[in-house]
């Protein structure tokens, strides 16, 4: 039985999520009830960004504290090497390659994710959590085809697939619209001054980041020079909704201080809260009182703005007296990137800070640096402190935290993700046989081996330096050779030929086998 989600209803959809979630018994005990669940996601933050991973540039305490009470990942990958495909594979169980219209999206895309399909939101509000998502967003709002009526309902979204609450930016801090969405209304509009939004067609008499370059406070290197909103170039125009506009500094301290709210809103609760922040992503403007925090400039900066962040979270869960109570996971939807469009010196005081770590590129590369992730597991009295070496997609969140939630889930629901409860929680020190790896391109890892076809591919955190990959495609040792230096197609071509079909299988079979 292979069902794919265009051929069946709505209704069927929420018919057949319903009867998974409940079709078999919470698998931990009474003493154990399943745990609220937080998911605190980075953005464009590198493997050895962190302390806790080899991070020197910029000191982040609080994600550190995650890694000393929990487990450690050291395999574990989102599913692309690009924000949009990351997050939808991560709430929808689905690789974003199977899907058109899952690459990096503008700031008035449409919803890409369809109403009434199990996600992780819905299967765990199923399972009877309050469920929320703040931070950004990013896989679209409104129907496709329809244009986008910023100062009317905003619908579907967040909401219609899952979440009880939502407070969100659309898109990305430097895409318009340039504002907050909370559920389906902008925050702080005014109805004297209407949003308008274009991405094909400039407003006149309205600032942009060419004819107004000298006036910017964050000057562009590339891109981001279309309309000019609090002194920064972005990508796209937009005009009105003046009183609703963000201020970059304050995004941190705004998006913190809602997911804090929700907490203590649903403290007496199960809930589940996706808590997605911006930082590390440019246009990278951290508050004043961060500035300076690191020696690595804006890039460093921010993460030590992200620390913060993970550090108000765990401190209201101290007072709250929920720590034992909560499960937090924390990762990053791709890997490291310095220039990506503004002059704002990563590149100029990198100095021996090391985002990817030991690793290869970084985002929007097949190398591992663009997918291969920190990810932290905490749950004290239930995790065990320590490593894991386990082998691990953010594809696999919802099988195995709807698994932890409600006992299971029909398998037939998720394509590709995988009920790995047992590695995450730190029970065994296996994963998965295999991960995708997604950079437009596919390439695979299996155990020790990566294999990356021939084609072309990113091969540096920017400036961009593209690398053509001949016949037979690159093969990894990654136990001996993590930063894939030395390829050694030429002497297995068994295991080349191995991957190469399975990659073949994955991509054309429509769920993983």
């Amino acid at each position: 039985m292979n069902l794919t989600f265009p051929e069946l209803s709505r209704q069927t959809l929420l018919a057949l999520a319903i009867a998974a979630v409940f079709a078999l018994p919470a698998i931990t005990s009474s003493a154990s009830p399943p745990p609220n669940i937080i998911l605190i996601y980075g953005d464009d933050i590198g493997y050895g960004d962190f302390g806790c991973y080899g991070g020197t540039g910029a000191k982040t305490p609080n994600v550190d504290r995650l890694a000393k009470e929990g487990l450690r990942f050291t395999s574990a990958y989102a599913s692309s090497a690009t924000c949009t495909p990351s997050r939808y594979s991560l709430l929808t169980g689905q690789y974003a390659f199977r899907k058109k219209g899952t690459g990096v999206l503008p700031g008035d895309a449409a919803l890409i994710i369809e109403p009434g399909r199990p996600t992780l939101p819905s299967i765990l509000k199923q399972a009877g959590y309050t469920t929320a998502v703040v931070g950004k967003w990013h896989l679209g709002l409104g129907e496709a085809g329809k244009p986008l009526d910023w100062n009317a309902e905003i619908k579907p979204g967040p909401r219609e697939i899952g979440f009880d609450y939502s407070y969100i930016m659309a898109a990305t801090g430097d895409r318009v619209p340039c504002v907050y969405v909370e559920n389906h209304r902008v925050v702080g509009l005014v109805s004297d001054d209407p949003i308008q939004v274009n991405y094909q067609e400039a407003f006149p008499g309205e600032p942009d980041g060419v004819k107004d370059r000298a006036t910017l406070k964050l000057d562009w290197s590339h891109g981001h020079n279309q309309a000019v909103i609090n002194g920064i170039g972005r990508i796209g125009y937009m005009k009105g909704g003046k009183a609703a506009l963000w201020k970059d500094e304050d995004m941190a301290d705004v998006f913190t201080k809602q997911a804090l709210q929700f907490i203590e809103r649903a403290k007496t609760q199960r809930f589940f809260l996706y808590f997605a922040t911006h930082d590390v992503h440019v246009p990278r403007v951290p508050h004043p009182r961060f500035v300076g925090k690191s020696s690595m400039g804006p890039r460093g900066d921010a993460l030590v703005q992200f620390d913060w962040c993970v550090g108000e979270i765990l401190k209201t869960l101290d007072r709250l007296n929920l720590a034992d109570r909560t499960l937090v996971l924390l990762s990053s939807d791709n890997g490291p990137v310095l220039d990506d469009g503004y002059k704002d010196q990563a590149n100029e005081k990198l100095g021996d800070h090391r985002p990817a770590g030991p690793l290869r590129a970084g985002k929007y590369s097949l190398f591992e640096g663009g997918t291969r992730m920190p990810f932290l597991v905490r749950w004290p009295g239930r995790v065990k402190p320590g490593q894991s070496d386990a082998l691990f997609s953010q594809v696999d969140l919802p099988a195995t935290l709807g698994a932890l939630a409600a006992g299971g889930a029909n398998p037939e629901l998720w394509p590709d993700s995988r009920n790995l409860l047992p590695a995450l929680l730190g029970d065994t020190p296996t994963g998965r046989d295999h991960v995708v790896e997604h950079a437009n391109r596919l390439a695979i890892r299996r155990g020790k081996w990566k294999f990356i076809p021939p084609g072309q591919t990113s091969d540096q955190l920017g400036p961009w330096r593209k690398v053509q990959i001949a016949e037979p495609g690159l093969l990894f040792d990654l136990d001996a050779d993590p930063g894939e230096t030395r390829d050694l197609a030429a002497a297995h071509p068994e295991v080349v030929s191995e991957l190469k079909a399975l990659l073949a299988q994955i991509r054309d079979s429509g769920r993983t086998p």
